[in-house]
């Protein structure tokens, strides 16, 4: 007769059973437990299916791997298994308290998500099929098992990406596509200025650049992150902390400037983007890693250039525009992941495992990675 072992982690304790089947009717001490066998798998399923493991910030502000109540999909939602995470310097800010998540968003941290559907819940439109391979724009929750997300903000996985490949595209390129394109409203032969462009938008905005026939100039910190921007694309690199990299831009345009600047910096940079933007260019703010605060003359600068100071965050923005950005990115840009003619890709700096996680905000604190760092979070 053949034995099945259960183990409630509640009660610290393990027990021996026999089946169901097979233990109908027997008596131990006396005493039925059939009963007892069927209502601890129950136990045990029901805890499978309504709880799972995310990364949580402690109160000390580090980050551990906790047992969580799963999320169900609402109405127009689906939930999706998470394979992986990718992290972005939001995800450092909101663990640090500086950065929470608008009202209605998981607190747990994580803004892009790959995995497979796990559920469809009620009033979904699409034609979604359970285990279909996706990747989702989240207001937060990548950091956990499931995530329920509303079908406007999922897309397919391309054929020729796998799972953790995908988790490098939602956030990074989304933003950098709806920087240039629904911002910046880029032209093509114009040139764009792309600060940290070894980044994970960096590095999407190079290629996205090309696409559209423009031409991208980037910043970056080392002669090892330059060599990489040239490789996807950039027509100059520029290393910030050894030239001026207003003058190279001037060099580079002829003394025109950049027509369009994707800034993530902010303060510290902003009187050299004045010097490196083009007559009525555009100047695009998407980040202050740099400062938040300006001294001296940007207003009397930036006027006499007539140039554009655009301000833009994505995660706060409404569903509706969300969804406009995920439709126009599929339509117009993932299929160019499966082309050859120009092919894109995501660029994966490192993986991590979810335990490893202190690690992983450490290596992009410290300003290393080249490229996306990506959480495996489930076994695929």
């Amino acid at each position: 007769m053949k034995f099945n072992k259960i183990k409630i982690k509640s009660l610290n304790f393990s027990l021996s059973l026999f089946s169901s089947s097979e233990c109908k009717g027997l008596k131990l001490k006396g005493k039925l437990i059939s009963c007892l066998c069927c209502k601890i798998a129950m136990l045990q399923m029901s805890e499978e299916k309504t709880s799972m493991q995310a990364i949580c910030v402690d109160e000390a502000g580090k980050l551990g791997v906790k047992h969580v109540p799963r999320p169900e999909p609402k109405d127009g939602q689906l939930l999706i298994r998470v394979a992986a995470t990718a992290l972005n310097r939001a995800d450092l800010l909101q663990k640090k308290g500086l950065y929470p998540p608008p009202p209605g968003e998981s607190e747990i941290l994580g803004l892009e998500a790959s995995g497979v559907i796990a559920e469809i819940g009620p009033g979904v439109k699409g034609n979604w099929m359970l285990g279909s391979k996706v990747m989702a724009l989240l207001g937060g929750g990548g950091y956990a098992e499931y995530v329920a997300v509303p079908e406007e903000l999922i897309m397919p996985v391309p054929s020729n990406l796998n799972l953790h490949q995908a988790a490098a595209l939602p956030e990074a390129w989304l933003t950098a596509y709806q920087l240039l394109h629904f911002i910046a409203k880029v032209k093509a032969n114009e040139t764009v200025l792309i600060h940290a462009g070894a980044s994970g938008v960096g590095s999407a905005a190079v290629q996205l650049v090309r696409l559209c026939r423009a031409i991208p100039v980037v910043t970056t910190g080392s002669p090892e992150k330059l060599t990489f921007a040239e490789q996807v694309g950039a027509a100059v690199g520029i290393n910030y902390k050894e030239e001026d990299f207003s003058e190279k831009v001037l060099q580079f345009t002829e003394g025109k400037g950049a027509d369009v600047i994707l800034d993530c910096i902010g303060g510290s940079f902003w009187e050299k983007n004045i010097c490196s933007l083009a007559m009525d260019g555009r100047w695009v703010l998407y980040g202050a890693l740099g400062g938040k605060t300006a001294d001296g003359d940007l207003f009397g600068k930036l006027l006499r250039k007539r140039g554009h100071l655009l301000c833009s965050l994505l995660r706060n923005r409404s569903l509706e525009y969300k969804a406009e950005l995920v439709r126009s990115f599929t339509e117009q840009v993932l299929p160019h992941f499966q082309s050859t003619d120009p092919s894109l890709r995501p660029v994966i700096d490192s993986m991590f495992n979810m335990e490893d996680v202190e690690m992983a905000h450490q290596h992009m604190e410290a300003n290393k990675n080249i490229g996306k760092i990506i959480i495996k979070i489930g076994t695929f």
